[in-house]
């Protein structure tokens, strides 16, 4: 948006003030926009900053969750994949998982199986199969052979988390909904002991004007303890880091997703192809760092995955040197007093205190359900307001590209509507000679970026970098090598100087260096 409006922007009374720009406030921004009701969405840093960009990027059922007995969460999770499959193509693709089934290893294949098939019939469909230990070799290559006496495959599916976020955000600005980046919230307005708004601080153009609204919702994850405690409210979250590895697709080459136990404590560990690179994850660990800055994986961490990946691929003699990069998230978990973290409930929880609606816990699968759930609660503290809340599809349709998006191939069509809905067109046609070839190394578009530059409200070089592209996580050294031309386009684009871009590029590789790369020390 253009921040020259936002001190009118500020000036309305809303409907709904939500707080917290990944997936859930913005699922919740979409459903209620479309609903009819004012919205606007502030962020105190970037769209997706925080786990919404650093997530699995599986868009998965929880077949986990069966083993804890967790059917609704599943069935719910199972029937919304289904549903971004369909709804999101190009952006939520189905990703084929294979299970090697090794002699003494748990679960075993009876045991898998009935998972699997109580999986499929949430679903509604057969994915499920068997297959010989030779057979299993063929679809996963390099895999342990000791042991093996056959594998399981199965059918999940994966996303690009940032993006996701970024269309559903696009999805309810068409709807009239209102989203502000770079701008948090400095202290909640109350009234009578209830919470009519809220303080905020501008982080790009300074100041603290303050807006109201007939509800408040905090959608802020990991972060929501700390806008409770304003009124309040005791902690109930336990905040979890996930780490993952992302490795060059050449040094661990895979077609299917490979799942397995880890060797050591036998929590599930994965590793599959990703934007055309490999993604490995992931750890379930407290996070006793502060919220403040950026998660990092930890050298216990990085060990640990390795560890996974040695005992899986032992031909392949995986090491740290072959990491392209890393990232880690923080999880959003309601605080049950499990000892191992990885039992904690997944499901998500709501909370109205003093009029401050806190919605915390969930998935990014769930993310639709979780808006709605809100809503519902929201639907009573909202006079005159009255609205259908059964679900709607995902995202509305949009028309086939012409012009020079027809010079794109059927993949690279389908992957910008996807990330981009409406403006995929208006994308290419902006795109300047040379600029629908792809990065070298990539699936992304040069286009990408110089759109991302220029109508996705990019503040900073990370901002593009690791959540409007993820070329951050694709290229060695956070895409140093491409950084001449890439200082071209946001010069253009952005109105940057070079003493500009000098600043955000040495900002961009510290942050990198500290949070993205492998770790030097513990």
């Amino acid at each position: 948006m253009n921040r020259a409006e936002l001190p009118g922007l500020l000036a309305r009374e809303w409907d709904v003030l939500i707080v917290g720009g990944g997936i859930t406030g913005a699922g919740i921004l979409l459903e209620a926009s479309r609903r009819g009701l004012t919205a606007l969405l502030v962020e105190q840093r970037d769209f997706a900053w925080g786990t919404s960009s650093r997530s699995s990027k599986l868009v998965h059922g929880g077949l986990r969750y069966l083993k804890q007995g967790q059917f609704a969460l599943t069935r719910e999770s199972v029937h919304e994949r289904q549903a971004l499959l369909t709804d999101a193509a190009g952006l939520v693709e189905s990703q084929g998982f294979a299970f090697g089934d090794y002699v003494g290893r748990r679960p075993g294949r009876r045991q898998f199986m009935l998972g699997l098939a109580i999986y499929d019939v949430m679903a509604g469909k057969r994915a499920r199969r068997y297959v010989a230990a030779d057979d299993f070799a063929m679809l996963a290559p390099h895999v342990r052979r000791d042991g093996l006496r056959g594998g399981m495959l199965y059918q999940d599916a994966k996303t690009d988390d940032a993006r996701l976020v970024l269309r559903v955000l696009q999805e309810a600005r068409r709807h009239g909904g209102v989203a502000v980046n770079y701008l948090g919230v400095a202290s909640l307005l109350r009234e009578n002991e209830q919470v009519v708004g809220a303080t905020l601080k501008d982080a790009v153009g300074g100041g603290t004007p303050a807006v109201r609204a007939r509800l408040v919702i905090s959608a802020t994850g990991a972060w929501a303890d700390a806008l409770r405690g304003q009124v309040g409210e005791q902690p109930k979250l336990r905040p979890l880091r996930g780490s993952h590895l992302l490795l060059p697709a050449w040094r661990l080459p895979l077609a299917q997703a490979v799942s397995l136990m880890h060797p050591h404590d036998g929590r599930p560990v994965f590793a599959y192809p990703w934007e055309g690179v490999t993604l490995v994850g992931t750890t379930d660990v407290d996070h006793a760092g502060g919220l403040e800055s950026e998660a990092a994986i930890t050298r216990g961490e990085l060990d640990y995955l390795l560890a996974a990946l040695r005992w899986q691929f032992p031909q392949l003699a995986l090491g740290e040197d072959d990491v392209l990069a890393t990232f880690a998230g923080v999880r959003p978990v309601i605080d049950s007093g499990q000892l191992d973290p990885s039992k904690e409930a997944r499901e998500h929880a709501l909370w109205l205190e003093n009029g401050l609606l806190t919605v915390a816990g969930g998935k990014l699968t769930t993310f639709r359900v979780i808006a709605l759930d809100a809503l519902r609660r929201a639907a009573p503290l909202l006079p005159g307001w009255q609205a259908d809340l059964r679900p709607l599809p995902v995202f509305d349709a949009v028309p086939a590209l012409s012009g020079k998006a027809l010079r794109l191939d059927g993949e690279q069509r389908a992957r910008l509507l996807g990330r981009h809905g409406a403006a995929a067109q208006a994308l290419c046609d902006a795109a300047l000679d040379g600029e629908l070839a792809p990065v070298p190394g990539t699936q992304t578009l040069w286009a990408q970026l110089r759109w991302g530059a220029r109508s996705e409200d990019v503040q900073h070089l990370d901002d593009l970098l690791l959540r409007r592209t993820r070329l951050g996580l694709q290229l060695a050294g956070g895409a140093l090598a491409i950084m001449p031309r890439l200082r071209a386009i946001c010069q253009h684009e952005l109105g940057w100087s070079d003493a500009r871009w000098e600043e955000e590029q040495q900002r961009y590789l510290a942050l990198w260096r500290r949070h993205y790369s492998v770790p030097q020390g513990d």
